[in-house]
């Protein structure tokens, strides 16, 4: 973890429109060492921010005047303040009330009563994330840029460009698999497997690069998941298993502005897309869906079924493999689960089992 926040720096905006939750919630945060900015209402917190950006904000949600969700909203909505943390703590305990809280632009919970070591241990959590999700931005734009400056000297040298590419790719896969250890080596195995797939439909080789490079990166989105939920044992509330699904559109915002010659940030988007629309993000159906993307789709379940989870002992390739027999036509794009069938039961593919970003 980085040491400005193990020794507790940063600035923190606290907002509550009672005095008294407003001098504990200081007091916990002073005396670990954070810099506390008390707000009584959400007016008074956008202009605070405004003049001044936190590095994270804990937001009550029933105020008088603009609410809580409001308050988070305006947040979200300005590019200057977007993207800074947001953790409501609320006496509200409904699931739609947390729901809400998370639609309206909330990283995480916490209820009232709350615990001075939950409090920080959430805030913690939240700024190491934040600060990871700043050096990965940094690094693809700074690898981003370096390639644009390479493509226009080396023009007539393809090979050295898909070279430098990849090296960017496999250090963002090895940001990813760090964060979770249990699922080191899933992204190379679902790239290696649908390159293979990929072959066997006979497709170009450009576009089989361009599926490799997206299946290495397939999880992207992952790094906005506190990694004690990635890795926890047993089963996921709602609201965290609903945040475990919006890393296919975090990978894909985060490769927005990153210009590759492949649909790579689709195929991040689209990877859990089925082909009757029961999928997500966009549930979309049938040929709305990237090839591409469909095949790593069924390369991800393969993996993710024959390997081992924290939450479960592996399944085993072969009930991998009728997962997928049972899925061709209605979840999976037919072609990809035959090819990929047929790789496994006739032609004696393995999984690697030692792959690694």
């Amino acid at each position: 973890m980085n040491n400005s926040i193990d020794n507790g720096q940063g600035s923190i905006v606290i907002v509550d429109d009672n005095p008294n939750n407003l001098q504990v919630l200081s007091g916990i945060l002073q005396q670990a060492g954070f810099k506390a900015r008390p707000a009584l209402s959400g007016e008074i917190a956008l202009r605070a921010i405004a003049a001044s950006a936190p590095d994270l904000v804990l937001l009550d949600i029933r105020m008088p005047g603009m609410d809580g969700y409001e308050t988070c909203r305006h947040l979200k909505a300005d590019a200057a303040t977007r993207d800074i943390p947001v953790i409501f703590i609320s006496a509200l305990t409904e699931t739609a009330d947390k729901l809400a809280a998370f639609r309206a632009g909330g990283v995480d919970y916490v209820s009232k009563p709350f615990q001075a070591e939950e409090v920080l241990a959430r805030v913690r959590t939240h700024l190491q994330l934040r600060h990871m999700q700043r050096q990965l931005e940094s690094q693809v734009a700074e690898r981003t840029n370096e390639l644009r400056v390479t493509c226009d000297a080396l023009r007539e040298s393809q090979g050295q460009y898909r070279r430098i590419l990849e090296q960017t790719i496999q250090a963002i896969a090895f940001t990813i698999e760090k964060r979770d250890p249990y699922t080191a080596g899933h992204q190379a195995r679902v790239a290696e497997l649908a390159v293979a797939i990929a072959q066997k439909l006979g497709l170009p080789p450009d576009q089989i690069d361009g599926i490799r490079l997206g299946g290495m990166i397939h999880d992207l989105g992952k790094i906005s998941v506190p990694a004690e939920i990635l890795s926890r044992p047993g089963r996921l509330t709602g609201i965290e298993l609903m945040l475990v699904k919006s890393h296919s559109e975090v990978g894909a915002d985060i490769l927005r502005q990153v210009e590759f010659p492949w649909p790579v940030m689709d195929m991040i988007l689209q990877h859990h897309e089925r082909l009757d629309g029961s999928g997500y993000p966009k549930g979309l159906r049938g040929d709305a869906i990237l090839l591409e993307a469909r095949i790593i789709a069924v390369a991800d379940v393969v993996e993710a079924m024959a390997s081992h989870r924290p939450y479960r002992a592996a399944l085993g390739i072969d009930k991998a493999l009728d997962e997928i027999r049972a899925g061709a036509g209605r979840l999976y794009d037919p072609d990809v689960c035959r090819v990929c069938l047929r790789l496994f039961e006739t032609e004696g593919y393995l999984l690697s089992p030692l792959l690694s970003s």
